[in-house]
């Protein structure tokens, strides 16, 4: 049985910059800023605090307009974890201080999940904790763009990949078209909870080479030796947006839904 949620905080990180997308944070969604979408679901997650933290005035003023609370951040952070880790610094949080990652680009995230994630970090023990959820499309294991992760019997991470992990060599020397029955396959969710101990030390270590490689930055936490506690859900989120299409999708939802 579960433990009731821990306390924690949501911080939802908003770069103005965007290569496919100039100004995201700022896309409107049904009347609303994405930012403001997206601290709303954390709102709702029951989280003690949430912050926008972002590297532009604009997005402080849309996020002040809507009634968040927001920090203006450094323009030079590399990444979405960095910009928490000067978060933590600015608020002045303990080292044992849960702190969940809301992406900026998620405004569908379920606040629950979001919970259930900070949860996951708290019964565990673990560093971080973040989600996973079943694979059963062929498509989708062999896809570079879907990340996946194979765990230990504990519900660690032991490495996430871009490849089709964990690969089951004799099936797919025989047909690429299915997934054998019981292969442990996870698609990777990008949400996150931090101790905010963590977040102190990320700033310090050094890069790894397999993140390089794969270019996926969760993978220096486990070359140096922090735990990654993964749980897997049976409800796959909707897409975030990374792309103009994608901002279509999400406005023409909005215009239905709201």
């Amino acid at each position: 049985m579960s433990l009731p949620n821990p306390k924690f905080k949501a911080v939802v990180p908003a770069r103005y910059a965007s290569t496919r997308l100039p100004a995201k944070p700022l896309l409107d969604l049904g009347g609303k800023p994405m930012v403001a979408r997206v601290a709303e679901c954390a709102v709702r997650s029951g989280a003690e605090e949430v912050w926008v933290a972002t590297d532009h005035t604009d997005v402080v003023s849309a996020a002040q307009k809507h009634g968040l609370c927001v920090l203006l951040t450094r323009a030079d952070h590399p990444t979405g974890t960095d910009r928490l880790a000067e978060v933590v610094e600015q608020r002045g949080w303990s080292d044992d201080t849960i702190v969940v990652n809301v992406q900026g680009d998620e405004p569908l995230i379920d606040p629950e999940l979001i919970a259930q994630t900070a949860r996951q970090l708290a019964e565990s023990g673990a560093d971080i904790a973040t989600v996973a959820h079943p694979i059963d499309n062929p498509a989708d294991f062999f896809a570079p763009n879907v990340v996946k992760v194979v765990c230990k019997a504990n519900g660690d991470a032991m490495y996430f990949s871009r490849a089709p992990i964990p690969f089951a060599r004799d099936h797919f020397a025989k047909q690429k078209d299915s997934l054998p029955p019981g292969l442990p396959a996870y698609r990777h969710i990008g949400l996150y909870a931090y101790r905010a101990s963590f977040l102190r030390a990320y700033a310090k270590l050094a890069p790894s080479p397999v993140e390089s490689v794969e270019a996926l930055e969760q993978l220096r936490a486990l070359w140096h030796g922090y735990r990654i506690s993964v749980v897997v859900s049976d409800h796959l989120p909707m897409p975030g947006v990374d792309t103009p299409e994608d901002a279509a999708r999400m406005q023409e939802w909005f215009s239905r839904n709201s």
